[in-house]
C-alpha cells in the first residue's frame, strides 16, 4: 500500500462485484461506488458539506421563476468532453433521458426521471391517454380512467387473454379483434361504448401510421406523441420543464441516474433500449468523468486511472483508484491490517472494538441516510395478509440485534425514513412480541401452527449470515415461525429479488438525494425498485399531492401520511437505521463524514507515511 500511495493509486475495499457499470441499469451502492469516478452528472457533491452542490458538467444552474421553481436551466461548460475526446453537449442527455426512459431498457430508476414533464406518460406507455389528451372532448377526469386502458399486463388476468398480452405484444390483429369484440377486454365501469370504440380506433390508427409526419421506424414509440419537458436551446443549455416545483432538483442530479452517456459509444454497440451490451467493456467503455476504466479483472478488482480529456483535470488529486470486490468482511478487515489498502467497505462487526483499541485513528463511525429492512413477496402466502407482516415486524427485537450481533451504532428504525432536517421521523415500528402473536393468531397462524415453509433471502457473506439467525432465532421464540435462510451471491441474489423469487429478503436503501421523498416513492408501482408485488392508489395519490405543494412544511406533512399508509400496511420490516463503520488510512485526505457517502474522488489525495499527522 505504502508504493499505491506513493504512486497516488487509492486502495478501497468494494465488498462484491458489480452486477455492471452502466448508470441506466444498475442501482446498488457497490455500482455506484465506481460509476462515480468514471461519469459526472450536471452537478457535482461537495466535499464535506451534505446538501450542498458544485459544478460539474453544469457551471451554472438556476430556476427561471426562482418563487416558483419548476423550470431549471443548466448552462453546460463548452469545454465538457468525452474520454475519446468527442465534445459533450445537451443532445447527451436529451439521449440519456430518453434511453433511461425507454421501456425495452427496463431501468430500475426510470422513477427519478418523473419528475420532468411527460416522462412517466412516455416510460409507461401510456398512450391511450396521450392519443385522446388533445382531444377536444377530453377533460381532465379522464386520465383516473384512461391510466387503465393503456393496454398494459392485467396483473390478474387469465394467461393468453387480451388482458394479459400487454402494450408490448398489441398488435393490429389484436386490435381489430377487440373493435369487433370488445368484451374481450376487461373495461373500465363508466367507459361508454362509443368511448371505447373512438379509443380503440385512435390505438389502431397509431399502429397503422396514420400520423402523418411519423416515419416507419417510429410508429410504435410514443416519443413524438410527448412533449418531454427536457430541452436544448443550444448545444450547451439544458432547460428542464417539471411537473411541479422541486427547488431541490440540483440535488438530484447528483445521482447517477441523471448522468450522460455517449450517444455514439451507446448505439455503435447496440440500440437504444438494449441492456447490458458491450458498451461498457473496459476496451469500449466511454466517460465523461474524472477516471477512465483501466482494466477489470473478474472478482480481483477494478481499476481506474485519469481521465486526461476530464475538463478539471489539473484539480484531480488522484492518480488512479483501484476497487476491490471483496465480500467477506473478515479477509478485507485482515488485508486492510496487513496494509493492502486505504479504506475498507465496512468492518466485521467482531472486530470493531478491536479496531478502536488497536487503530483508534483508523476507524470511521458516521451517519449514514439509510434503512436496514426485510422486504416481504406480498403475492405470497403468508404475507399476503398484512397481520402477518405487521407480527413478523413486531417480534423483532431491534435493539437486541444492534447490541448484541451489529454492534456499530446502529439505531432502532421506528418508520422508514431515517430522521434528518425538519422531516417528523415516525415511531410507529416498534417491539411487541405480545401484540405480535395475536396478529399472527387472528391472521389463522396460532402459535405459527399452519405457516408455510418460508425462505429467508441473504447475500453470501458472513456478516449476513449472522443478521438473518439473530433474525430467524427471533421469529422461531416469538412466533414459533420456523424460517430457512437462503444465501446468494450479489448478483443472483438481485436477480431473485427481482422476480421476486422469495418470501422474505434481506434489504436496504440508501437515500439517493437529501430528501425523505427518495425513502418512498421507490414503492410506487411499477417502480424497479419496489420488488414486493406491493402497491397502493391512496399511498400514490398522497405522493402527487406533496409533489404539487410548495410550502415545506404541508410537502412533509404529506410525505409523513405516505409513510403512515406504509407502515400500516408494512410490505418492508424496517430493522435499523444505518451508521457507517469503516477503516480509513491517514494517508487519505481530503475524505470528510457525508450522510450519503458519496465522496468526490477527485478532490481526494493521498499523503504518504502520514499515520501520525492531522491536516
Amino acid at each position: 500500500m505504502d508504493d499505491a500511495s506513493r504512486k497516488g493509486i487509492l486502495i478501497m475495499g468494494n465488498s462484491g462485484e458489480p452486477k455492471g457499470l452502466d448508470p441506466h441499469i444498475v442501482s446498488g451502492v457497490l455500482e455506484s461506488n465506481i460509476i462515480r469516478s468514471l461519469f459526472e452528472g450536471l452537478v457535482e457533491a461537495h466535499p464535506s458539506k451534505d446538501g450542498i452542490a458544485m459544478p460539474g458538467v453544469a457551471e451554472k444552474w438556476y430556476p427561471v421563476d426562482p418563487a416558483r421553481p419548476d423550470e431549471w436551466i443548466f448552462e453546460l461548460r463548452k469545454d465538457a468532453q468525452w474520454s475519446d475526446g468527442e465534445p459533450l453537449t445537451a443532445e447527451d442527455f436529451l439521449f440519456s433521458f430518453r434511453r433511461l426512459l425507454t421501456p425495452a431498457l427496463a431501468s430500475d430508476y426510470s422513477f427519478m426521471l418523473y419528475y420532468i414533464k411527460d416522462a412517466e406518460f412516455y416510460h409507461k406507455s401510456q398512450r391511450s391517454y396521450l392519443l385522446f389528451r388533445k382531444d377536444a372532448n377530453f377533460t381532465e377526469d379522464w386520465w383516473s380512467t384512461f391510466k387503465n386502458v393503456d393496454f398494459g399486463p392485467n396483473e390478474k388476468a387469465e394467461e393468453n387473454s387480451f388482458n394479459f398480452i400487454g402494450l408490448d405484444k398489441l398488435t393490429l390483429t389484436n386490435l381489430e379483434n377487440l373493435l369487433e369484440n370488445p368484451s374481450l377486454f376487461l373495461w373500465p365501469k363508466n367507459l361508454s361504448p362509443e368511448i371505447r370504440r373512438s379509443l380503440i380506433m385512435k390505438n389502431l390508427n397509431f399502429e397503422k401510421g396514420d400520423r402523418g409526419q411519423l416515419k416507419k421506424d417510429e410508429l410504435k414509440d410514443l416519443w413524438k406523441l410527448i412533449e418531454l419537458g427536457a430541452t436544448a436551446p443550444d448545444m450547451h443549455t439544458l432547460r428542464v420543464k417539471l411537473n411541479s416545483p422541486i427547488p431541490f432538483l440540483p440535488e438530484i442530479t447528483k445521482h447517477y441516474t441523471w448522468y450522460p452517456v455517449p450517444k455514439h459509444i451507446v448505439l455503435k454497440h447496440g440500440t437504444i433500449g438494449e441492456r447490458f451490451t458491450s458498451w461498457t467493456k473496459p476496451e469500449n467503455l466511454v466517460g465523461n468523468g474524472a477516471f477512465i476504466l483501466k482494466s477489470w479483472r473478474f472478482n480481483d478488482h477494478i481499476e481506474v486511472s485519469r481521465n486526461q480529456h476530464y475538463w478539471d483535470k489539473s484539480n484531480v488529486g488522484l492518480n488512479g483508484i483501484r476497487f476491490l470486490p471483496i465480500g467477506n468482511l473478515y479477509t478485507e478487515d485482515r488485508m486492510y491490517f496487513d496494509g493492502q489498502m486505504h479504506v475498507t467497505y465496512s468492518i466485521a462487526s467482531e472486530l470493531i472494538e478491536y479496531s478502536r483499541k488497536k487503530y483508534p485513528e483508523h476507524v470511521r463511525s458516521e451517519l449514514y441516510l439509510g434503512t436496514y429492512f426485510i422486504r416481504t413477496n406480498v403475492s405470497n402466502k403468508p404475507f399476503t395478509d398484512p397481520r402477518v407482516r405487521l407480527a413478523f415486524s413486531y417480534s423483532l427485537n431491534q435493539k437486541s440485534l444492534i447490541d448484541n450481533v451489529l454492534k456499530g451504532g446502529q439505531k432502532p428504525a421506528s418508520g422508514l425514513v431515517p430522521p434528518f432536517g425538519n422531516y417528523p421521523a415516525s415511531d410507529t415500528v416498534t417491539f411487541d412480541p405480545e401484540l405480535a402473536r395475536k396478529l399472527l393468531a387472528e391472521a389463522g397462524y396460532p402459535g405459527g401452527k399452519g405457516l408455510p415453509d418460508i425462505e429467508f433471502l441473504t447475500t453470501d457473506k458472513e456478516s449476513s449470515k449472522v443478521t438473518a439467525e439473530a433474525l430467524q432465532a427471533m421469529w422461531k421464540e416469538h412466533l414459533g415461525a420456523t424460517i430457512k435462510i437462503k444465501q446468494m451471491e450479489w448478483t443472483s441474489y438481485i436477480t431473485a429479488m427481482f422476480a421476486k423469487d422469495y418470501d422474505l429478503a434481506a434489504g436496504g436503501w440508501i437515500g439517493d438525494y437529501m430528501d425523505p421523498l427518495t425513502f418512498l416513492d421507490m414503492w410506487m408501482k411499477g417502480v424497479g425498485n419496489n420488488r414486493t408485488g406491493w402497491h397502493n392508489e391512496e399511498f400514490e395519490d398522497i405522493l402527487g399531492m406533496a409533489a404539487q405543494t410548495g410550502e415545506a412544511a404541508k410537502r412533509y406533512e404529506l410525505l409523513a401520511q405516505a409513510e403512515a399508509l406504509f407502515l400500516g400496511e408494512r410490505p418492508i420490516l424496517p430493522v435499523y437505521w444505518y451508521t457507517r463503520n469503516y477503516l480509513l488510512h491517514p494517508d487519505v485526505k481530503g475524505w470528510n463524514p457525508l450522510l450519503l457517502d458519496n465522496h468526490p474522488y477527485k478532490f481526494l489525495r493521498l499523503q504518504p507515511g502520514a499515520n501520525n499527522r492531522k491536516d
